[in-house]
């Protein structure tokens, strides 16, 4: 019986294109919208690159159904239902999965000669019958909805797509080879450089004092190239091309969510007030499917149409925030994607910022990061601090590294690439704890460029001792294994990215993690500043301990400039009194950095997440 249905089926040919009513009159012609709605969104859509239905579904005038069933009025096309009638066993072989993901199409039903493929782009599927040419059937379009044809995709490759989310990045720029045996090497050389201290205290001492002074000079010169290049003019972008923003594109925004319980209502809330086109916005909320916290949270929020969410299967026990974003993007739609963490608070119009600054930049600029900064300032003193820090960071120094065209590490999130360039560098490395660092190191061995964009997210300052410590010594221990990944070849590393930038990067990932390891060593020089006997008396004459002091209070006066410039705006005036307690603020992520070197030597893809919702939200970004 099925199979005379698709036979009546295939000869009743769809209505010929130039005599199908358009498929706004026929959602009017059944009452669904009134010509005023029709007339608006016609006007919207000259604007946007989207299908009129979605306009009009993100608009809140017809529902997603409404639209499937006006566009088997006008094309005189089957509705497949594949919750109901799932694709047939076997349909997906003749074709990879790349093929179903990039046109968003799959197999439903064949009957003899008869192949019937699932779309939601009706209009597009001149392109699908080419590409299936070589297939011995008539290719025949049936209408589907587009998440329903993503899940059925995922449903069919699930195994097949959680293991390309783990294996992405090639295995000679991913750390997923860090095996116990990988590891050996590096803990050998701690315990011996630990015994020969032991043996030779005063040899060790002046090693430790050498590499601590080192590892500060680095990082300050790198901190005081960006604050001279902060403060260099910077040339205003040409004008668009005209015709080149006729129409705005569409941007995918990934949001992990992972054990999230306090921040569904409040992200939805900020997704809200977005200003982009919705019918543009594909906002995809990433959630592991043993995630039955977060999910159970989500089943009580209303999502908009314009959200949606996607759940990566278990595989091998790693949940990483990279994985997770690795299984994800190939569901994601948009020309350009970007991403968000869970407490994440952006500005309104960053999304329309985002793709002006895209349309504006070099064909190499693939990846255009956004300044992060922190709503609850005010709660303690933990979170001034932090608040100061991370004001230092991206909206000075960074800003500067960017200009001088330096490898720019990027921040976990408020960072937007052009998708198809995502793809071509593989995406995340799913085992890395600070994949964002990593990728800004990637995209510049392939030639490409990060540029800055002027656009704020606001986040939680995370401002209790201990998860302060967890969240810090995730960062410290990614940076470690970052630097030993990229650095396994180092010559080829300097060919890619020249002298300067190759310079850039040591000074970045030696100097963060040195400043906080090697800080005991520093903080000898104490004695010496207060006259009381110190060890350094034993490896060093008392001339150069006066000149390395003077030296460390040069830092701390770049140190004191760069974060009362960071903080001169008058939203954040008010903590310029707690820039000079910097100084007490950074001890404990010497705790952190121990901790970091502890894990990557038993368990470097631990993932020691950051929990949210802790502190109230002070200020309206």
């Amino acid at each position: 019986m099925v199979e005379l249905n698709l036979q009546h089926f295939a000869r009743a040919a769809p209505i010929p294109t130039r005599v199908r009513r358009p498929l706004g009159t026929c959602l009017r012609d059944r009452g669904l919208i009134t010509p005023d709605q029709l007339e608006k969104a016609l006007h919207l859509q000259a604007r946007q690159q989207a299908p009129l239905g979605e306009i009009l579904v993100t608009e809140g005038w017809v529902s997603r159904d409404d639209v499937l069933r006006a566009l088997a009025d006008q094309t005189g096309l089957q509705v497949a239902n594949l919750s109901e009638t799932p694709t047939q066993d076997g349909l997906c072989q003749i074709k990879p999965i790349e093929f179903w993901l990039q046109h968003n199409v799959i197999p439903w039903k064949q009957s003899g000669p008869i192949l019937l493929i699932a779309t939601a782009r009706p209009d597009r599927f001149d392109a699908i019958r080419d590409a299936m040419q070589d297939q011995d059937c008539a290719i025949v379009p049936v209408l589907c909805s587009s998440g329903a044809i993503d899940r059925e995709i995922a449903r069919i490759y699930a195994q097949d797509l959680a293991e390309k989310a783990e294996t992405r990045v090639s295995e000679d720029q991913s750390c997923r080879s860090w095996s116990l045996r990988a590891r050996i090497g590096p803990t050998v050389m701690l315990l011996t450089l630990m015994t020969g201290f032991l043996v030779y205290p005063t040899l060790g001492l002046s090693v430790l004092v050498g590499a601590a002074v080192g590892s500060l000079v680095l990082f300050l010169c790198l901190r005081l190239a960006g604050l001279l290049a902060y403060f260099k003019p910077v040339p205003q972008p040409p004008r668009l091309p005209k015709g080149k923003l006729d129409r705005l594109p569409c941007v995918s925004i990934m949001v992990p969510l992972y054990k999230e319980r306090e921040i569904a209502d409040a992200l939805i809330r900020r997704l809200h007030r977005l200003t982009y086109p919705k019918a543009l916005l594909d906002i995809v909320l990433v959630l592991e499917q043993s995630d039955d916290l977060t999910r159970e949270t989500l089943s009580r929020v209303d999502l908009p149409s314009w959200i949606r969410t996607i759940e990566v299967p278990a595989l091998n026990g790693l949940t990483t925030k990279p994985r997770a974003m690795n299984y994800a993007l190939d569901f994601c739609r948009g020309d350009i994607l970007g991403v968000w963490d869970a407490e994440d608070a952006p500005q309104p119009d960053q999304i329309e910022r985002v793709v002006r600054q895209f349309a504006q930049a070099d064909d190499d600029v693939v990846c255009l990061q956004g300044v992060l900064d922190y709503y609850n300032p005010r709660t303690n003193w933990r979170s001034r601090c932090f608040t100061i820090e991370y004001n230092s960071w991206f909206r000075v120094i960074l800003q500067g590294i960017a200009r001088m065209g330096l490898v720019v590490p990027l921040g976990g999130t408020t960072f937007f690439f052009r998708r198809d360039k995502l793809l071509e560098l593989g995406g995340w490395d799913a085992h890395n704890v600070t994949e964002d660092a990593d990728l800004g190191v990637r995209l510049s061995r392939a030639g490409y460029r990060t540029e800055m964009v002027d656009t704020t997210t606001y986040e939680e300052a995370n401002f209790r001792a201990w998860p302060w410590v967890k969240q810090r010594s995730r960062w410290l221990k990614g940076f470690m294994v970052t630097y030993l990944v990229h650095m396994r070849s180092p010559q080829r590393l300097l060919a890619e990215l020249g002298p300067l930038r190759f310079l850039g990067v040591q000074a970045f990932f030696l100097g963060t993690v040195g400043q906080f390891l090697l800080a005991p060593a520093l903080w000898l020089f104490w004695l010496t500043t207060l006259g009381l006997t110190s060890p350094l008396d034993q490896v060093m004459p008392g001339d150069i301990q006066i000149g390395l002091i003077y030296l460390f209070i040069a830092a701390e006066i770049i140190n004191l400039i760069t974060g009362m410039l960071a903080v001169a705006a008058r939203e954040r005036r008010f903590l310029m009194p707690w820039v000079p307690t910097m100084p007490l603020y950074f001890p404990l992520g010497v705790l952190a950095a121990y901790k970091a070197l502890w894990e990557l030597v038993i368990n470097p893809f631990f993932w020691d997440k950051t929990q949210h919702g802790q502190a109230y939200e002070e200020t309206a970004p």
